[in-house]
């Protein structure tokens, strides 16, 4: 186990320059990367700049681009100088990142030249400094002549500064699935502790390479895909341009890593676009598909196709964010793909429960870390040993910034953290997830629906990408995103499949979505409580809106 005097950032920081300084940090990944020496020299620089800008323990320091190791340097100076991080999604709307800006009252802003001419529209009476994250380079009116600058290269130790366990490192603005922002308090000692806690369902060290393509400012990756490796010496590439097939393949293919992080859609679509098309293509293939005998050697050569898409190297491929198709899990485990899953949200710092997946039972999230406590509220719950999910550990969050109120909703005097979230823990101690509370729907009979676990069954009938579950006038209906290319790609196929079960004839891609929108319902209907029917299930043509951690922005269809 690593160990600190203090756990703070500063701390890791110090630790790394000394336990790893020539070893390689970070980098993009068409470049030579950082040393571990380097990069504190980065940082030291970077701090030096924002002492002679004013900047001092306490003050907010808003950070606002897509991840890259000047992020990494950039959040690690502002924490490490006891200033507080505060890390804005680049996905947020102007409007959100300036409501995010006003209410930590941040007085400077490192960003990228390109969100910068996004919020010029908007009213930031708090902020007073502006500095280019790719350049690190002084960017506002406030300096006409003699703008500070970076400390001198090759600065080896970081500037004096007194930084606390319990002093706040960041301040995490989440607007959610519900669409009301919070600023989420988290303490030096919050993330140390999670990210060592980490360490208990995988070992990250000097020999693993990572390749990053989730947002820095989302406290999954921040904490489990930056300081974790950080701590452990490893290696972290960032890409420098979105995660699209083309530019992640010859990524995957150059890095080759050892260990990733993903949301569930990620592997998600892999499975429903290149996997399941392959073993669907032809009758006889479908047939054979459908043998679970085949299945699974169909799924263990996917596997090692897969596999060598990565790089070949992979140990270790962690999806968290969201829950994990369970069709796509299966596949996972036959195809032998080392994927681990874990759970938490922004208010843990995020991680509460994690394993590997073939040591973890099917749709579970695995244990709860060895030092944080967990308790199933039973009075919340909707079935027999289900209850709401509630937490203590060092990982619980401070509280929400400037709102006492929400903080006492979720918050006991006592440090018992209520995530919202329905679960329980099987006799094998792993902790299962079945929905949020908020998105529960109360049936016409008074039972009490949970819209996830109907959108699994949904999600898991071919051609399906994505489904969300609403109550509309009484009524359960289910909204759905299809593949219509492959639909239309396989047109002849469902209408000769109409055809020879004596059904309506069908010409052209509508009337097959039609007909397939039937035969779902009914898929669907077979496979739920009789309260969790659905009456009607509708075509969605685009994909639904998202979080930056590809959540569905369910308040957008109710």
């Amino acid at each position: 186990m690593h160990q600190f005097n203090k756990l703070t950032i500063r701390e890791v920081v110090l630790r790394f320059n000394r336990e790893y300084s020539n070893r390689p940090a970070v980098s993009l990944t068409d470049s030579a990367p950082l040393t571990y020496q380097q990069l504190t020299s980065e940082i030291a620089r970077l701090q030096v700049l924002l002492i002679n800008m004013g900047i001092q323990k306490g003050d907010r320091v808003a950070l606002l681009g897509s991840s890259s190791p000047n992020w990494v340097i950039s959040y690690l100076a502002i924490t490490s100088m006891g200033a507080i991080a505060v890390p804005l999604m680049p996905e947020f709307t102007p409007a959100e990142i300036g409501k995010a800006l006003n209410h930590s009252e941040a007085t400077l802003l490192i960003a990228t030249e390109k969100q910068l001419v996004r919020i010029e529209a908007e009213e930031l009476p708090y902020l007073h400094h502006k500095i280019l994250l790719d350049t690190f380079t002084v960017k506002d009116d406030n300096y006409l002549l003699d703008a500070p600058v970076l400390g001198p290269e090759n600065l080896s130790v970081l500037p004096e500064a007194e930084v606390e366990e319990d002093d706040l490192a960041a301040i995490i603005y989440t607007s959610g699935t519900t669409g009301n922002p919070k600023g989420v308090m988290l303490t030096h000692k919050n993330i140390v502790f999670d990210a060592l806690q980490g360490f208990s369902v995988q070992d990250l060290n000097t020999g693993d390479v990572l390749l990053s393509i989730l947002p820095l400012a989302h406290t999954y990756e921040n904490t489990i895909g930056m300081m974790m490796p950080l701590i452990g010496g490893s290696c972290i590439y960032y890409l420098d341009k979105p995660p699209t097939a083309s530019i992640l393949l010859p990524a995957l293919a150059k890095v080759r890593p050892t260990a990733m992080l993903s949301v569930p859609l990620v592997i998600e679509k892999i499975y429903k676009n290149s996997v399941l098309p392959r073993f669907t293509k032809s009758g006889l293939l479908k047939k054979l598909y459908g043998i679970p005998v085949f299945r699974r050697l169909f799924h263990r050569i996917a596997g090692k196709k897969l596999m060598k898409t990565f790089g070949g190297r992979l140990q270790f491929f962690g999806i968290g964010g969201a829950k994990l198709d369970p069709t796509v899990e299966k596949f996972l485990r036959e195809a032998r793909f080392p994927f681990a899953i874990g759970y938490g949200l922004t208010e843990t710092s995020p991680l509460i429960a994690g394993g590997i997946g073939k040591k973890i039972a099917f749709q579970s999230t695995g244990p709860v870390l060895p030092d944080v406590k967990v308790r199933i509220d039973l009075s919340a719950g909707t079935e027999p040993g289900q209850g709401e999910i509630v937490v203590r550990g060092d990982n619980v969050m401070k509280g929400y910034y400037k709102r006492p109120d929400l903080t006492a909703e979720v918050l006991s005097p006592d440090g018992w953290f209520r995530t919202g979230d329905l679960g329980f823990i099987d006799q094998k101690g792993n902790l299962h997830i079945n929905g949020r509370i908020k998105n529960m729907i109360i049936g016409a009979n008074g039972k009490n629906i949970m819209p996830e676990e109907i959108e699994s069954v949904i999600n898991s009938y071919n051609y399906v990408v994505e489904s969300v579950v609403v109550k509309k006038k009484d009524k359960l209906i289910a909204y759905v995103y299809l593949n219509r290319d492959e639909i239309e790609a396989r047109l002849d196929e469902f209408i000769a499949n109409a055809r020879n079960s004596g059904r309506d004839a069908i010409s052209n891609a509508e009337q097959a979505i039609d007909l397939f929108l039937k035969d779902l319902q009914k898929y669907v209907n077979e496979r739920v409580n009789k309260f969790s029917q659905l009456q009607a299930v509708e075509y969605y043509p685009q994909p639904f809106e998202k979080t930056a951690t590809q959540k569905i922005k369910r308040y957008l269809y109710y």
